[in-house]
């Protein structure tokens, strides 16, 4: 880099809700710094620089993708905007050779997937799918359990991600101009949990489903408000979900094994402890706290990764991405009229 080595600036394309997330990690990773900010409206991009500075001056922000990419001084852009978008600022940056950190799904379909993995292989420009939950505390936690045998054999898993939400067909939950639907928003976060699992209890391979069966309640607006799903896997494990904008859930994800549970008792994407759950009163419970707020863990994969000149994470390989994709595609492809529009 021709700048501070001890450094890592980062640039942002879409200073909403979840970049907000991502910057207030900022700080609890080393040489990760705030640095430049692409918004289409100046005052939010302003407001947004300003309360994320810290101690030192506010990120520079501009409303031209172009200024961004040609700044010599980023070392890599963090793309926080609706899904519908994300492929086309992830071909932007990849052919401007900057490293891309994206918010998930990476994009909505598998194809999709593939060709901009292919393009940043073609350009050997680092590229992760941001899902933060893999670089957790508590699945760190987790994983060392189920590699070590805690839960006997695995059985199946269910879990469930729902929350309830007024119904607004302009807002990008419900529109599908936006890329909404209650599975690429959430849902995707039980099949990264169901993978994840597999690939603990099967040397870090996770096999692909026999059959999925799924039921899908349809929005006006066509996209997906919830979705149950089940995925039958080789040697009669299952994976059972409910992803949803229509109901209350403590969110929980328990792996169900010949000896014991595992469960990520309240909101499993974001969980802070693990729970092993036998016969025996009460569960054993262990505590994982976040640094800051959890994102911190995915900024630093990505920062280590595009320091040593990688083009994928292995903890979040572009593989994983695609398997995820095309899981989404398969149960997409059996809602009711097949693949609503995106």
């Amino acid at each position: 880099m021709a700048h501070d080595e001890q450094l890592f600036r980062w640039g942002v394309i879409g200073p909403g809700g979840i970049a907000n997330r991502f910057a207030g990690a900022l700080a609890a990773v080393p040489g990760a710094r705030l640095a430049a900010v692409f918004a289409r409206d100046a005052a939010k991009g302003r407001a947004y620089a300003e309360q994320w500075k810290g101690a030192g001056e506010a990120a520079r922000v501009t409303t031209a993708l172009a200024d961004l990419l040609a700044d010599p001084s980023i070392d890599a852009v963090y793309i926080a905007t609706p899904h519908s978008n994300h492929g086309e600022y992830i071909r932007a940056v990849l052919e401007a050779g900057k490293p891309v950190l994206c918010e998930k799904p990476l994009v909505t379909t598998r194809a999709e997937g593939q060709a901009l993995i292919e393009l940043a292989r073609a350009k050997g420009v680092f590229l992760m799918e941001a899902l933060w939950t893999r670089f957790l505390p508590a699945y760190e936690l987790a994983g060392r359990m189920l590699r070590e045998g805690a839960i006997g054999e695995l059985r199946a898993m269910q879990s469930s991600f729902c929350f309830a939400a007024n119904y607004d067909p302009l807002h990008r939950q419900w529109n599908p101009a936006l890329a909404g639907g209650s599975l690429w928003d959430i849902g995707i976060y039980n099949l990264a949990v169901t993978r994840w699992v597999l690939q603990q209890m099967n040397g870090g391979i996770c096999p692909e489903p026999e059959s999925i069966a799924v039921q899908a309640k349809i929005a006006p607006t066509g996209v997906d408000a919830a979705v149950n799903v089940t995925l039958h896997f080789p040697g009669g494990v299952t994976s059972q979900f409910r992803c949803g904008f229509d109901a209350a859930s403590v969110n929980a994800f328990e792996a169900l094994g010949s000896k014991a549970g595992l469960r990520f008792p309240l909101d499993f994407w974001q969980a802070e402890a693990v729970e092993l759950v036998t016969r025996k009163e009460p569960a054993e419970r262990v505590e994982a706290p976040f640094v800051i707020n959890g994102f911190e863990g995915e900024i630093a994969e990505a920062q280590a990764c595009i320091r040593a000149g990688l083009v994928e994470s292995p903890r979040m390989p572009h593989a994983e991405t695609l398997g995820l994709l095309g899981w989404m595609d398969a149960i997409r492809a059996r809602f009711p009229g097949g693949v609503n529009k995106a």
